[in-house]
């Protein structure tokens, strides 16, 4: 097993008397960073403004929670603005891109990351929701999922585009794609792989610089995928999974002669040499083959793992070629158990180092997940609609790149700097709605008769419904 060299550990910083100032001015700098992208939103700014603010300022990011905090802010105002009016979300989107480039991009690590992401949900009107595999719970159940793409560089990573996928039984239904007010250019059934696709020609159409494209075991099983990747010209290293067929040599498919001149004639192709599981075929390499990497620095010491390498053909059983890639096989060194498999289409100059670091990097856009549900509002959200899930999550995107911008600007001074600082930092220096008295105890009045008007509203939903028995 190879020798890693030793390495000074970085030293984790903490605030200095000279960074509060800088601390104190976020409030400010949240209000300014709005003005790159008022001009955006269909003289809808005021309502835009709030919006953003609620999604960090709130406890719950809905509409009646927006409102009690954020001063000047209204319920329906907010509603309609999501759910119904007219501004688009790509020219916001192409903002964020710009800007996370300038922060991210063009950088030796920057990378685009490809994942999903699940949002539970009740009911059946939710555009797109269906009995789908929800990663947030683990399971398949009812729930919405969006695919995104985020740009990364070290510790940092910013979501800058997303798919809503809507599944087929959706898209064959057109009465309940137009109650959901999708345009009819949508309501076309698209994999998720066709949408992450998608996702990476937006980035490059925008002008986003990144070197390497990393995604989960799902979108490595598919040959396709990654040959279309190929195809554009992009270096990826995207993992697959255990149960991954590989090749040693060339299998060469072809099309093999009929054994006798009875029958049809054969069509279809053969591969020339048998396929094995990498899984089981990676168990038995010699320990002498293994390298010992250090990837990345935790928080509770360096991230080292044993990592395995070769060159070997993937071949989905249909083309008429195969594709010989790099394998990667990450081994934790405390977790031996834990193995992690990857292909990759990066040249011969890249080291397996390298290889071994850039497969690493994928770990951050889980966090950004994690970030954008627990401080953004990702998942909270009140619309059933196509225009105002892709509202939201605009409006989301804007406020996680706030953030990231954030910890870099402090992350010299103060490296530990979290989202989660963050976001306490304004929720102290952005104006409250909720500071008085007076307004406190309004707001409790007017939830009291919210609520009492949906129980009386259901007592007399439920006579009417006893009228109708009676009559029957």
């Amino acid at each position: 097993m190879t020798a890693i060299k030793k390495k000074s550990p970085k030293s984790h910083k903490v605030s200095s008397h000279d960074s509060t100032p800088k601390l104190a001015g976020a409030a400010r700098r949240f209000l300014s960073y709005f003005n790159k992208f008022s001009s955006l939103f269909n003289r809808k700014q005021h309502h835009a403004h709030h919006y953003l603010k609620g999604l960090i300022q709130a406890d719950k990011r809905n509409m009646e929670r927006m409102e009690e905090r954020i001063p000047g802010a209204s319920e329906q105002g907010l509603q309609y603005f999501i759910s119904d009016s007219n501004w688009e979300e790509e020219p916001i989107l192409e903002e964020i891109a710009a800007q996370a480039d300038h922060l991210l991009g063009g950088k030796e690590d920057s990378a685009l990351y490809i994942d999903e992401s699940g949002f539970p949900k009740k009911g059946k009107k939710s555009v797109g929701v269906a009995r789908q595999w929800c990663g947030q719970l683990g399971k398949v159940d009812n729930c919405q999922v969006g695919v995104f793409s985020s740009l990364g560089h070290d510790k940092f990573a910013c979501p800058i585009g997303y798919k809503l996928y809507l599944p087929q039984e959706w898209t064959k239904d057109t009465k309940r794609c137009r109650k959901a007010k999708i345009p009819a250019q949508h309501c076309v059934y698209k994999s998720k792989h066709d949408l992450a696709l998608e996702l990476i020609q937006s980035a490059r159409r925008n002008n986003v610089r990144f070197n390497w494209i990393g995604a989960d075991g799902f979108y490595g099983k598919n040959p396709a995928f990654l040959r279309d990747i190929d195809q554009l010209g992009e270096t990826f290293v995207i993992d697959v999974h255990k149960d991954q067929h590989i090749y040693l040599s060339d299998p060469e498919p072809a099309v093999m002669p009929a054994k006798s001149g009875r029958g049809r004639k054969p069509t279809r192709l053969r591969a020339q040499t048998e396929s094995i599981r990498v899984d089981k075929w990676v168990a038995h390499r010699p320990e002498d083959q293994w390298q010992r990497v250090r990837v990345r620095q935790a928080t509770k010491g360096d991230l080292l793992v044993d990592v395995f390498h070769a060159y070997i053909w993937v071949w989905d059983g249909k083309e008429k070629t195969a594709q010989k890639w790099r394998l990667i096989v990450r081994r934790e060194v405390e977790s031996p158990q834990t193995i992690k498999y990857s292909l990759s289409n990066a040249s011969d100059v890249v080291s397996i180092d390298r290889l071994a670091y850039m497969q690493a990097q994928r770990y951050w856009i889980e966090r950004t997940f994690q970030d954008g549900k627990n401080h953004c509002g990702m998942g909270d959200y009140q619309m059933r609609g196509w225009h105002g899930w892709h509202h939201h999550m605009a409006m989301v995107l804007m406020a996680l790149l706030f953030l990231v911008k954030e910890r870099l600007l402090h992350n010299e001074t103060i490296n530990l700097l979290s989202c989660t600082d963050v976001v306490e930092l304004l929720r102290h220096f952005l104006p409250r709605r909720d500071v008085t008295e007076e307004e406190v105890l309004r707001q409790l009045q007017v939830r009291h008769e919210k609520r009492q008007a949906a129980i009386d509203h259901s007592y007399e939903k439920q006579r009417k419904n006893q009228h109708m028995v009676n009559d029957s």
